[in-house]
């Protein structure tokens, strides 16, 4: 399952309060439907019926179904170098 990194909670926190994503809301991630290999972000006022759900604290990422296993063994987290707020995908790191 998709994890989500300390700094990426924050970001995240920070984009839907921004936003005013009223509570309960959160970042979706879907696979772009015009870009192959791509992912879409929205922030989203509540889940589809049927994404998968991961919370850090407060921040809360929605996946689409059909993301869920593509991202399976990736950590969402932020990159230092972009200007303004921007994630990546990594690896997640072994426990231990």
């Amino acid at each position: 399952m998709l994890t989500m990194t300390d700094s990426a909670s924050t970001a995240v926190n920070d984009l839907t309060t921004q936003a005013g994503v009223p509570e309960g809301g959160g970042l979706r991630i879907a696979e772009s439907a015009e870009q192959s290999g791509s992912f879409e972000l929205a922030l989203v006022p509540s889940p589809q019926p049927d994404d998968a759900v991961v919370e850090n604290g407060d921040a809360k990422v929605f996946v689409e179904t059909a993301t869920v296993a593509t991202l399976d063994n990736l950590q969402l987290d932020t990159d230092p170098n972009a200007q303004g707020p921007a994630f990546v995908l990594a690896p997640q790191q072994a426990a231990g």
